[in-house]
């Protein structure tokens, strides 16, 4: 039921979105969410597109059918928003954890690849996280789609669960702020997987704390990036639609209503940098993103002052790529000479 296949070729529009949804974060974030949603007008699961409702209200009960037979929904909800909600869940034959998201059709942006040997329309985010899945037996940054079931009024992702795990947030809410050298552990990682999904030709545009997962259970806490719902497809030249939260809305986007992927996911690092580092976003506002400049802790080396200062440079232009900050001297120096 669920379909493996990674995308050949494709074709989507940038996400659009001019309203906002509360997400229930810390600090009481609002994310921008699409304002022009279409409407499902085929699907990827073998639903009929031409028979009348009956025929189209017994091919959905298969496919919650085959979906229930597969996996079981536990009761603990794992994150909600506009889009829906996810669940813990378990895949019946093995155990597997899982998480189990839900989300309404009419939140659903849909693209064109080749699935099986032929052109579909199916989500976007599904077609993104097809993109960034490694080949057999590799790993990735990115939390892998496992399964995905097309329903009429609902799309379901199931999705790798690491256990045991908890999102940035959380991790950095157990204490005030991180020590700048725990700090330095995750953010080498961060960049590493912007730069893998990147590669991959996939723009995340919401990179903030609630969708970092920090793997708890190895020596090092491991990075995973979730959620590509705000997601689109990498280029290069400038993208004029936007879809994200707003405290991490770059300065180009408030004055130019328009901005560049590379540029954009710099200056969202530094933010989720600044807010591990003190406990605090940087700006208040999108006054503040414009003209404020963010006050560094005084007892933080001069080396991560800089790095905090490239990625939050309000000029996009001035701004490192993710190549060079991965050779800031604050991420090569050692933990003794900081």
């Amino acid at each position: 039921m669920g379909h493996h296949t990674d995308p050949i070729t494709h074709a989507v529009k940038d996400c659009t979105s001019d309203g906002r949804k509360k997400t229930s974060k810390r600090n009481s974030d609002e994310s921008l969410e699409g304002s022009s949603k279409r409407r499902r007008t085929s699907s990827s699961e073998g639903c009929s597109q031409t028979s009348g409702p009956s025929t189209v209200s017994i091919t959905n009960f298969r496919i919650e059918d085959a979906f229930e037979a597969k996996y079981k929904q536990l009761r603990k909800v794992l994150g909600q928003g506009g889009f829906g909600s996810v669940f813990a869940g378990l895949r019946r034959d093995d155990k597997l954890p899982v998480a189990i998201k839900r989300i309404s059709q009419y939140s659903v942006e849909r693209a064109l690849m080749i699935l099986d040997g032929k052109i579909r329309q199916v989500p976007l985010e599904v077609a993104l996280m097809l993109q960034v899945k490694p080949a057999a037996g590799k790993t990735s940054a990115a939390v892998a789609l496992l399964d995905w079931y097309d329903l009429d009024c609902e799309l379901i992702l199931i999705l790798e669960r690491p256990v045991p795990c908890m999102n940035l947030n959380e991790y950095t809410d157990l204490r005030k702020y991180m020590p700048e050298h725990e700090v330095k552990i995750i953010v080498k990682q961060l960049i590493n997987a912007l730069i893998e999904i990147h590669s991959r030709g996939v723009f995340h545009r919401d990179i903030k704390p609630q969708n970092i997962l920090i793997e708890t259970g190895f020596d090092v806490p491991r990075v995973r990036i979730i959620d590509f719902g705000c997601g689109t497809y990498l280029k290069k030249g400038q993208y004029s639609r936007f879809k994200g939260t707003w405290q991490f809305i770059p300065p180009e986007w408030y004055r130019f209503k328009c901005y560049r992927a590379e540029q954009m996911t710099v200056w969202q690092l530094g933010v989720v940098v600044f807010m591990i580092l003190h406990g605090y976003l940087p700006f208040n506002d999108s006054r503040d993103i414009i003209r404020a400049k963010p006050v560094f802790r005084s007892d933080l080396s001069s080396y991560c002052q800089d790095f905090l200062f490239r990625c939050l440079i309000r000029e996009e232009w001035l701004r490192p790529k993710l190549k060079e900050l991965k050779k800031h001297i604050w991420l090569t120096r050692s933990r003794l000479n900081l």
